[in-house]
């Protein structure tokens, strides 16, 4: 009976990590940005430094994925404090009316290694349908005895029709979403 009981652990803990858990966003190690065109001369990028998450992942059933993620809309950040300030205002973001941007997923299709997010993101007090292309990057033990992984997702809107149409069409409405994401399991 010993004998069974030894093996049965033995093949647990080799076996790896358990696939199936929950994550918390490692906002020290993810990124969420963004890009617009700026007048058809040049690209202009930004990114949001404030934000939480989390999500659940099991690799043997990725359908099964769930994501919910709070941006902090004054957090905005282009390198350009009189810019930033203009994107804080009810030109843009309106962060006094609207201090969240948030997502939160409805489905998954596709490969532990890559696939289609679906989700409802609400921006500027309008939520909408976003489908993200997401890309599995890896996973691990860490050196404090935790276990991550980590995935990249990107995606299109139009930020009109999200109500925010301030500078059209000199700044662009076409808003390229980038989320790079790092999770510590639960």
């Amino acid at each position: 009976m010993k004998r069974t009981a030894s093996l049965l652990w033995s093949s647990i803990l080799l076996a790896g990590p358990v696939m199936a858990a929950d994550y918390k966003v490692d906002d020290a190690h993810s990124n969420i940005a963004f890009k617009v065109s700026h007048m058809g001369f040049s690209t202009m990028l930004g990114r949001f430094n404030q934000f939480e998450g989390s999500y659940f992942f099991d690799g043997d059933n990725p359908a099964a994925a769930k994501v919910d993620l709070t941006i902090q809309a004054e957090s905005v950040d282009t390198n350009h404090e009189p810019r930033d300030k203009h994107l804080r205002s009810p030109d843009f973001f309106d962060v006094r009316q609207y201090p969240t941007l948030n997502f939160t997923s409805t489905g998954y299709e596709g490969t532990k290694e890559s696939g289609k997010l679906t989700g409802d993101l609400t921006l500027h007090g309008v939520t909408k349908p976003v489908t993200l292309d997401v890309a599995f990057v890896g996973e691990g033990d860490d050196p404090w005895g935790g276990f991550r992984n980590g995935f990249n997702a990107v995606g299109k809107i139009k930020r009109s029709e999200f109500g925010m149409e301030y500078g059209l069409p000199g700044i662009g409405d076409d808003i390229e979403l980038n989320v790079f994401v790092e999770g510590i399991r639960q």
